[in-house]
């Protein structure tokens, strides 16, 4: 049965992790390139960033920062594991002047390389809801960017009846841990958010687990939304999530991903 709406539904496909290595970003440009991608979030300290950059200008992909506070890749500042960043930040036991500073030198480093300001802004394990860091994110992003602000990543969870409930799950402790606040302070401020979020998942299957998602996920996508993913080209060994990351990548740049689109009325672009 032919489910196509008469109006397509313009959704975010964003690649997350661009600039952590040359296998991730290799991916990324190759899914631009296949009119699978229309953004992709960058890590401002990662190793590969500047180098690939002049092909990411190129891509026509919207680009925004990957506000990351738990993985140095070898850049200096504030990086705390996840599970002790959580807690400090809910417990206010942050330094203020240390997560003003991380904020600012990443929005630094990713304008020196692209030139231009962010046209979005989100977060690494999705750091930039948590206390603490959403209100100095929100506070240096009205005054720096006051004529044209950037859209930011929101977290909640688009219905998704079809996918696992274990995944399910875990998407609604994403969103638990501060996206509804988050959301409420920045339109505050007059920013825009995307309508709903999918892509969570526990990164395990291999291609053909995340081509039931991948299904599902476009199914259920609604217009404005946010669907985030971590595709890589090809395997890299020091990378726990490689192997997924390469699944990943063969079912998006396949044929039935493009099918996909096109059954459930679904078109890319920016927000």
């Amino acid at each position: 049965m032919n489910t196509t709406p008469d109006k397509p539904k313009r959704i975010v496909v964003c690649a997350d992790d661009f600039g952590m290595n040359s296998e991730i970003d290799a991916g990324i440009l190759s899914l631009a390139q296949l009119g699978r991608l229309s953004a992709t979030s960058c890590m401002a300290g990662a190793p590969m960033f500047k180098q690939d950059a002049p092909a990411l200008k190129a891509s026509g992909l919207q680009t925004g920062l990957h506000l990351n506070f738990t993985e140095a890749l070898g850049a200096s500042g504030m990086f705390v594991p996840l599970s002790r960043l959580i807690m400090r930040a809910y417990a206010r036991g942050l330094d203020s002047e240390a997560v003003r500073g991380q904020i600012v030198r990443q929005l630094d480093a990713f304008e020196d390389v692209m030139g231009r300001e962010p046209d979005f802004v989100d977060g690494h394990q999705h750091v930039h809801q948590l206390p603490q860091i959403r209100t100095a994110l929100l506070t240096e992003l009205a005054q720096r960017y006051a004529a044209k602000l950037p859209w930011l990543r929101y977290t909640g969870v688009r219905a998704q009846p079809t996918v696992p409930p274990r995944l399910r799950y875990k998407a609604q402790i994403i969103q638990t841990l501060g996206a509804n606040r988050f959301a409420n302070l920045a339109r505050g401020w007059g920013f825009a958010l995307n309508a709903g979020f999918l892509g969570v998942y526990d990164f395990q299957g291999g291609a053909a687990n995340y081509e039931a998602l991948l299904q599902a996920w476009l199914r259920h996508a609604q217009a404005g939304d946010v669907l985030m993913c971590h595709p890589a080209s090809s395997v890299n060994a020091s990378d726990g999530l490689g192997a997924q990351r390469f699944a990943e990548f063969q079912v998006l740049a396949g044929e039935s991903a493009g099918d996909w689109l096109g059954e459930y009325g679904i078109s890319l672009g920016p927000l």
